[in-house]
């Protein structure tokens, strides 16, 4: 369905066509995240292959601090929308899954040898669950849009921490860290390439530069907010700005302190 090749989508992206010969890797420039699916489902033996391409990410020591719960029931799959900010591709997408940072496993295999696992308490096992988590789903994702297959990634799993506890029944030691939908497109599905910051501003040579190249990057941006019938006055800065504000953490501003009570950055 998304055909851009890959000058295409890299003047879509940074707004100019590439100074280099393009290399074979037109997928990953042409993703995007896609909130209607058909309802074709999207066969079991495939979403097992995927999963296999995600548990071969690469994870620190190879603990494999990290799980993914597929949720398929209707009943359940509706009561997650709701915890998500009542979004619609969580009900549509053939599959949702929620992907945990996952201390219980290891803490569980570590008693079963006599080990404590007492350094699980630290905030740097908690940092390597998360990026555990974001590498996996990652390359499920790389690989599933090589078959075709769109995805949409679901921040807002972190909204209520303790309801998707409740409605997973996670153990002490796991976090809900984001949601993911995946399905095929649906053949009227809008989305667009949306444009990125200058490599400029986000590859630094040796030595971080302090100032970054912004400027263009909200020009840039001004034509895509008003190809989405949003307003082109209000920049990249000023709405990245007012996201990160204390009034947009949407019921996260209570994560440090139930992930302590769930067993997580203790020390």
């Amino acid at each position: 369905m998304f055909s851009e090749s890959f000058s295409e989508a890299w003047e879509m992206r940074f707004g100019q066509p590439p100074e280099f010969p393009p290399p074979p890797i037109d997928r990953f420039l042409t993703h995007r995240s896609v909130r209607r699916y058909r309802p074709e489902p999207v066969p079991e033996d495939v979403v097992s292959g995927l999963i296999g391409a995600a548990q071969s990410a690469a994870t620190s020591s190879n603990l494999q601090l990290w799980t993914v719960v597929s949720v398929q029931d209707p009943d359940r799959r509706e009561a997650i929308a709701r915890l998500c900010a009542d979004q619609r591709q969580i009900r549509e997408a053939a599959w949702f899954f929620a992907f945990l940072a996952d201390h219980h496993r290891l803490r569980q295999a570590a008693a079963e040898v006599g080990e404590s696992a007492a350094g699980l308490d630290y905030v740097e096992f908690f940092v390597m669950a998360l990026v555990d988590a974001a590498l996996a789903a990652e390359r499920l994702v790389c690989a599933a849009e090589s078959l075709g297959l769109s995805i949409c990634y679901i921040g807002a799993l972190r909204n209520d921490p303790e309801g998707v506890r409740r409605l997973l029944d996670l153990p002490e030691g796991t976090f809900g860290v984001f949601g993911l939908c995946l399905g095929w497109p649906s053949e009227n599905a809008h989305a667009e390439i949306k444009p990125r910051l200058s490599q400029d501003a986000i590859w630094h040579r040796e030595t971080y530069r302090r100032e970054a190249p912004i400027a263009e990057y909200d020009e840039r941006m001004r034509s895509f907010y008003e190809s989405e019938r949003m307003k082109g006055d209000v920049t990249w800065s000023m709405r990245s700005g007012r996201r990160v504000d204390e009034h947009h953490l949407t019921g996260r501003e209570v994560l440090e302190e139930w992930l302590r009570a769930q067993g997580f950055c203790r020390r």
